[in-house]
Parts: C-alpha cells; sequence; structure tokens
C-alpha cells in the first residue's frame, strides 16, 4: 500500500527556504569560509592545491592553537592539507610530552656525544 504524502503549503514552502537561507548563511560566516576566501586554497606546508571534492581535505588551522581568536583578516589562520595539518598538532603534543620530562643540560651531554665537540680546534687548525 503506497501512502501519498500531502503536498507543501506555500507557507511551508516559504518557511524551509527561509530556514535553508539562515544555515547557508551561518556557514558562510564561520570561519573556514572566510579563510578559503581569503587565501590560496594551497596547503600552507606542502604546497599542495586543492580544488572541487577534495576542498573538503583543506582546514584552517589556527596558528595560536585557539580556536576562539578569529581574527577578520585572518591573521591566525592558515591552510594545511588534513595531513599537514595533523602532523603540526602533533608536534605540538611532542613538545608538551618532551618539555614535561626533559633531562637537564648535564643528564643530556652524559648520555649523548657531541659531533661538534672538536670543531673549533679542526678550524683553527687550518
Amino acid at each position: 500500500m503506497v501512502q501519498r504524502q500531502t503536498p507543501i503549503t506555500q507557507e511551508q514552502r516559504t518557511k524551509m527556504l527561509a530556514e535553508l537561507h539562515r544555515d547557508v548563511a551561518t556557514r558562510n560566516s564561520g570561519y573556514r569560509i572566510k579563510a578559503l576566501k581569503l587565501f590560496p586554497h594551497i596547503c600552507g606546508s606542502c604546497s599542495r592545491e586543492f580544488s572541487g571534492g577534495r576542498m573538503k581535505e583543506l582546514t584552517v588551522h589556527h596558528k595560536d592553537h585557539d580556536h576562539n581568536n578569529n581574527p577578520p583578516d585572518g591573521s591566525n589562520w592558515e591552510l594545511l592539507c588534513i595531513y599537514c595539518h595533523d602532523h603540526e598538532h602533533e608536534k605540538l603534543l611532542d613538545a608538551k610530552y618532551c618539555n614535561s620530562g626533559a633531562p637537564s643540560k648535564t643528564q643530556e651531554t652524559s648520555k649523548m656525544a657531541n659531533p661538534f665537540e672538536n670543531l673549533d680546534s679542526l678550524i683553527n687548525e687550518k
């Protein structure tokens, strides 16, 4: 048994269109859309170009890592591909990890050889 849908009234159609326009305006006012209008569609790290369906692979990276800092000139943004964006955040996590348990300078030098240790004497000989 097939159910027939009741036709949409003009009032319902007008309301649906108004909601659609409001949703589009909200999305267009977001920082991603603004960044895509401001910058060329190129990854700021690996320099790959993006267009068409691959645009979804291009992300906005906040340079200061504060997603609430969205100046209208885009000075806190850079476009990065998803791979470079992940790498950028991994670097931040690695830095936090390394700084939290970083050995002191005396511990570092005792554990590692310094290949440039005698460089001054080699340069001065010649």
